[in-house]
């Protein structure tokens, strides 16, 4: 069955791709996506699909009922994401956005893929011996949305409680085009936000001594963050923290009363959750006492580690290779250091989180533009397989039993 449902899946494709574009030119943010919503929905109006909205957000949940009666029903959730970033797109693509949001990270993909199985699995409702959870979210991107899903029943949305979970992930670079890639345990680092704002006393640029600089102490800390991460966490159980955002002073000689930047925090461990939070308090606390100044920050937990079950891990590896090869699995030897609120799935039922790459083949994959960058590209001819796998997990789970 599962070499069918990849032949269904190739027959999609240019359909899927055309859809990928629409999508792509017309990115949203958050947990509010109304054009995107709208769009999944007429996708999938005529679909044997029991359709449901978010409340406090645009998700979209679809139940499939299995045709196959059985005395051991399970039910299978298999998520999308729908959420551009804030980037002003330089792809250069012919479906480029120009609305200042793009699909940096290729959730438009994931969407479209997950559309794609929802029609491969109601062509093949009658050999399902249980359910499918569609899980179309919003909110991934610093939002949260998984969440929101969560408090309003995803889980629960086809009458009993989902047995198992499914999600995947496109790469513009790093993994070749076509390449699934996963692992049992941990595959995504766990995310924590820093804040820090730096009080001193500003004054003229000229006279340094008779002010109290916010700017040199934050960039102290910057440096001394930096030295922190490695002398103080094992090498073997790594933890990266990266400054994204620096703001301070208005004119280049005027020293500035305050000073402040943001950093992602990431840890692969439970055990370094707080550690963390005493060892960068340290370090804030010993740079602005050594500058005559202090620091406000806030250290707050975003995403947890991103679990695999082993035995899902292994059974999602199992259907990959079936579906489209030996050769294109790949199992990571670690971690990746991004973050995702499948997570919070993960903790509540056992399921797999993996990986495609879909690198443009006109790149090498290791110089290619990562994930989140403005020339981020990916290539559709992936689409009919990662609804193929979408599928096939859940065809696979959900087989007639005898």
């Amino acid at each position: 069955m599962l070499a069918t449902i990849r032949a269904d899946a190739l027959a999609l494709q240019d359909d899927l791709a055309q859809l990928r574009h629409a999508l792509h030119a017309e990115p949203e943010l958050g947990l509010d996506l109304p054009r995107t919503q709208e769009r999944v929905l007429a996708e999938l109006a005529g679909l044997p699909l029991e359709v449901s909205t978010g409340t406090d957000t645009t998700s979209v949940v679809a139940v499939l009922r299995g045709g196959a009666s059985t005395t051991e029903p399970r039910t299978v959730l298999l998520r999308g994401d729908m959420d551009a970033l804030p980037v002003v797109e330089e792809s250069g693509e012919e479906f480029a956005s120009a609305n200042g949001a793009m699909h940096a990270c290729g959730h438009d993909l994931h969407t479209t893929a997950l559309i794609g199985a929802a029609r491969l699995l109601a062509q093949h409702r009658d050999r399902l011996s249980g359910d499918v959870v569609f899980m179309f979210q919003p909110g991934e991107e610093g939002y949260d949305g998984a969440s929101v899903m969560l408090r309003e029943g995803v889980l629960d949305a086809a009458g009993r409680r989902v047995d198992h979970a499914f999600g995947m992930h496109v790469f513009s670079s790093l993994v070749p085009k076509g390449t699934f890639v996963g692992r049992p345990g941990p595959i995504l680092a766990a995310s924590h936000g820093l804040q820090v704002t730096v009080h001193g006393s500003g004054g003229h640029g000229s006279a340094p001594h008779l002010a109290r600089d916010p700017i040199t102490a934050a960039a102290d800390m910057v440096t001394s963050l930096q030295t922190m991460i490695t002398r103080t966490f094992d090498v073997f159980d790594p933890v990266v923290l990266s400054v994204g955002v620096i703001n301070g002073g208005t004119r280049r000689n005027i020293i500035p009363d305050t000073a402040s930047f943001e950093a992602t925090v990431r840890r692969f461990s439970e055990v370094n959750a707080d550690r963390l939070r005493t060892v960068i308090g340290r370090v804030l606390d010993g740079v602005a006492s050594t500058h005559g100044v202090t620091a406000e920050w806030e250290f707050v937990g975003e995403y947890p580690l991103t679990v695999n079950d082993t035995e899902q891990a292994g059974f999602a590896a199992d259907v990959i290779r079936e579906l489209v090869g030996e050769e294109r699995y790949m199992e990571l030897e670690r971690p990746i250091s991004g973050s995702e609120d499948f997570s919070r799935v993960l903790q509540a039922v056992p399921g797999a989180f993996v990986g495609l790459g879909a690198c443009p083949p006109d790149v090498d994959p290791l110089q290619a533009p990562f994930n989140h960058s403005p020339r981020a590209r990916f290539d559709d001819s992936v689409l009919a397989d990662a609804a193929a796998v979408y599928a096939g997990l859940a065809v696979a789970k959900l087989a007639v039993r005898s």
